[in-house]
């Protein structure tokens, strides 16, 4: 008799996803999680009193009929989830030099838009968005197809999906776009992937763009809400979390999993083990690469990862809507070469220039007024980095890093307030607290290898069968995340509900049953509670 039916090793949302069905479905669920408060990327921590979020910006399908939708009131989290709607009418500011375009809710609307801007581009504008939403369904298509008959009728869709199976995003944007400035504007989302469209796989660049066709919401209280609804969710179905647990080593007999044993020498049983870890903590650390089959362990010393950020946590006083700022992102670039400035941001570059030439923005009380603090303003601000510049003081801990590093981070906010200035004039005069992040906050608060953003990096060969997904060579060991099937919330949202099927033998819509109540969606500058 095993401890649990269930370990979930991390409490991120392709975790948490993963956990709640199996607890609601009976399952004996245990989640672990390393840090002293749930969610990974999805946390909001607070800083003298101001909450940020470090991984949660935007997020969408969440419309009437949305996808993630129905998920969350499937597992009855919406009843302890309220979201904000960001500007219908630009949840995506692009900046390409002084060129500003804002990106609309509704994919007609954005059709229209970018026509009117780049009449001569029409037909390739209509094209290029109906081959994203073709694509993207035609994916969706094979991911559901069962037996033969299920294979026979697929066969078209497998046909589209294999023409773009070593493609990037750049070959689509190319087989339809020629104006290089409406390529930039249709490459600013690159930063919710983290690489260059040049490098990024056609299907990861079309699920970005389309995930966003409807709009972009923001969780009230933070990307935080989002592992507390889960969690409540969790304990109402008779599952159990442990913070402050680090896992040291997954327990295998043989080719099978046997439970974990925890830093603090606790061993604890199940017959399934979920890892919400990448494949270098699952596999290398955890399991060690001694007892991988060859094959993994090639896979796993071939395996690259996203690409890191710096991150500016600040808040001003300053009236912000009066300077001319609102609920949506803001993406700010340069110039329109978007692929070369990510190029830069794979690098460590960053640390060699003046300021950074491309970075991203968002107020998050103008997203969620119930945020404000004293009545000032939180702002995240992120310029993506390389890893290997930070190597040096890998294995240190906060507080406790040299001084050379400490001076290193002071100079490269000094930076980005810089560029931040000549964006919003004046507002670098209204800090009233700021704090700096870096690749090695990421490696130590989220335990991601190398402080990626996005687990591995989605170029081609690493998505699909070159990538991870949810089973693995030990029976009864999952992974679900970033580093599987897909990325971003909704992505590893849908990892957890796989791995739940997989232990279920259960389809989807047989783990959404818990008819919550329909998911509380307000305008940005509403403050209902």
């Amino acid at each position: 008799m095993s401890d649990y039916d269930v370990i979930v090793i991390g409490s991120g949302a392709g975790g948490l996803a993963a956990a709640v069905p199996l607890a609601q479905a009976g399952k004996r669920t245990l989640v672990l999680e390393q840090h002293e408060i749930p969610g990974g990327w999805s946390q909001t921590f607070t800083l003298n009193g101001y909450r940020f979020s470090p991984g949660v910006h935007y997020i969408g399908e969440l419309d009437e009929g949305g996808w993630l939708r129905s998920v969350y009131e499937g597992l009855g989290v919406s009843r302890d989830l309220i979201f904000f709607e960001l500007n219908p009418d630009g949840f995506d500011h692009v900046f390409l030099g002084e060129e500003r375009f804002d990106m609309p809710k509704g994919k007609a609307r954005l059709a229209e838009r970018l026509k009117a801007r780049f009449p001569r581009e029409a037909r390739g504008i209509d094209g290029y968005l109906d081959a994203v939403e073709s694509l993207m369904r035609q994916v969706n298509q094979l991911g559901q197809v069962s037996g033969p008959v299920g294979a026979i009728k697929a066969a078209p869709s497998a046909l589209s999906v294999l023409r773009w199976y070593k493609k990037t995003g750049g070959d689509l944007l190319d087989a339809f776009i020629s104006d290089p400035k409406l390529k930039g504007i249709l490459s600013a989302q690159s930063g919710d992937h983290g690489l260059p469209p040049s490098m990024v796989s056609a299907f990861v660049h079309a699920g970005v763009t389309r995930h966003y066709f409807n709009g972009g919401y923001y969780p009230r209280g933070g990307g935080g809400a989002i592992p507390k609804a889960f969690v409540r969710a969790l304990k109402r179905a008779g599952g159990e979390i442990r913070l402050q647990t680090p896992v040291k080593r997954i327990l295998l007999e043989g080719k099978r999993v046997a439970g974990v044993e925890t830093a603090a020498g606790e061993v604890i049983t199940a017959t399934t083990v979920i890892s919400n870890a990448d494949p270098e903590v699952t596999f290398g650390k955890l399991i060690g690469r001694e007892h991988l089959p060859e094959k993994l362990r090639k896979k796993l010393d071939r395996v690259r990862y996203s690409v890191s950020c710096l991150s500016l946590f600040f808040a001003v006083d300053m009236d912000l809507k009066a300077a001319g700022l609102d609920s949506g992102n803001y993406w700010f670039y340069d110039n329109e070469d978007v692929d070369g400035l990510y190029q830069l941001g794979l690098t460590d570059e960053v640390l060699n220039l003046p300021e950074p030439p491309a970075f991203f923005l968002t107020v998050t009380t103008l997203k969620d007024p119930t945020k404000m603090h004293h009545g000032r303003h939180t702002l995240e601000m992120f310029s993506f980095v390389g890893y290997d510049a930070f190597e040096k003081w890998a294995g240190t801990r906060p507080g406790q890093r040299p001084d050379d590093y400490e001076a290193m981070k002071e100079e490269l906010a000094e930076r980005m307030f810089r560029a931040l200035e000549k964006r919003i004039p004046g507002i670098s005069q209204r800090v009233v607290f700021w704090s700096l992040s870096t690749p090695l906050t990421n490696e130590f608060y989220i335990n991601a290898t190398r402080g990626s953003l996005y687990g591995t990096a989605k170029t081609p060969d690493q998505v699909g069968p070159g990538g991870f997904g949810v089973t693995t060579p030990f029976e009864g060991l999952l992974m679900v995340g970033a580093s599987t099937l897909s990325h971003g919330i909704a992505g590893v949202t849908g990892t957890g509900l796989a791995a739940a099927r997989h232990v279920l033998g259960a389809r989807t819509r047989d783990l959404l049953t818990q008819n919550g109540p329909p998911l509380q969606i307000y305008p940005a500058d509403d403050m209902r509670p």
